[in-house]
Formats: C-alpha cells, structure tokens, sequence
C-alpha cells in the first residue's frame, strides 16, 4: 500500500523531472505527465513512484526512490533532495540505481506481487485512489544479478541496462525477446499494453 500525503513538496516533483529529465541521454527538453504508478517497499521505508511522461510523440519512463536518509554508496543517482511538509527532507534517486526499486520490479514483473494500492491521507481519513497506469508482470521469473560489487546501472538513448540483462524502456516501446519476464502497462490514451520493462 502506498499512502500519499496531502503535502507540500519542495521542489515540486514537476520541477525536479524538469531540472534533470533534460540531461539523460533519452531525456528531453519538454513534456507533460501522463501518470505515475507505484510499487511497494515491503518494508515500508522507501517510497517508490515511477513517472511517464509524454515528450512529443515519445513516452519516457522515469522511476525514482524517495528516501528519508542517504542511500549509501549511490552519490552518482542522487537527483535532488526534497522538502515535504509532512515527512521532512528526502533523498530523491533514480530508482534504476536504487536496489529497493529493482527488487520491487522483479517482483511485479514475475507476479509475487502487485502495483502498490493508493490511499490519500485527508482529514477525514484515509481515502484509495485508482492509479490512472495500470501495470502488470507476465510472470516470468527474472535472473539478474545486479548489487554491490556489480556495474551500475547504463543509459543508452532508449533504455538502461541494470545489472546482466535487466532493460528499463526509458523511452517506452523497446521490443522484447520473443519470451521471458516482461512489464507492461496501459494507461488513458494507451489500450493496447505497453513493454515498460524486461529481461534478456
């Protein structure tokens, strides 16, 4: 379960794709959010949200971790911080680097687990809210070996590479092998399922 604040944020998560998004080799200078889904941190510590945002006639995929400490070790994925008004500073990471989010996909994407309910913290309660990204694994089991002592995470104009085979679709509609696990997702506007993430 993902529980959102009402909240002020500073930067605002706006902001922040706007100052970094730009820089990646599959970035680009304008674009508008589409919407975001989620994946849950079992245990409760990291916030995990992955963005997709429409760039002309492309749709990039954006994951970020949103911390309450430092992540150790990962200095070179650190985007920005954050001021919330609820929960105080957070360290905000590209989530491709962050191993949290990497477990999270696998996951979902060999279907142990689903995308991360939603529920608004409001004065009258929590209240759900339906995620307007619906994303799904084919149940295949990932083989990945990616952590400490292995190459960090690498950006190509389309995609990053994590670990010995796992692609993240930056810019969304990479092909995939004709089988293996597989991330997919629709959204408004999207019926058909989109390939967000796979395995090699």
């Amino acid at each position: 379960m993902a529980k959102i604040y009402m909240a002020e944020l500073s930067p605002t998560k706006q902001e922040l794709l706007e100052r970094w998004v730009p820089a990646r080799p599959w970035g680009a200078g304008a674009f508008r959010m589409i919407g975001a889904y989620r994946f849950d941190d079992p245990a409760g510590e990291v916030g995990i949200e992955t963005h997709l945002l429409q760039a002309g006639d492309r749709v990039l995929q954006v994951p970020l971790t949103y911390r309450g400490a430092p992540l150790a070790g990962a200095d070179a994925a650190l985007i920005t911080t954050m001021q919330h008004s609820v929960l105080g500073t957070r360290w905000i990471y590209d989530g491709c680097a962050d191993p949290v989010y990497v477990a999270a996909l696998l996951a979902v994407m060999a279907s142990e687990v689903a995308q991360a309910e939603e529920w608004v913290e409001r004065a009258d309660g929590p209240a759900r809210r339906e995620s307007p990204v619906r994303v799904a694994g084919n149940g295949g089991r990932p083989s990945v070996t990616w952590g400490p002592g292995v190459s960090a995470p690498v950006d190509d104009a389309v995609a990053t590479v994590i670990g010995d085979g796992l692609v993240v679709c930056r810019v969304v509609g990479a092909t995939p092998p004709a089988a293996g696990p597989v991330l997919t997702g629709t959204w408004p506007g999207r019926d058909a399922p989109a390939v967000l993430a796979f395995a090699r």
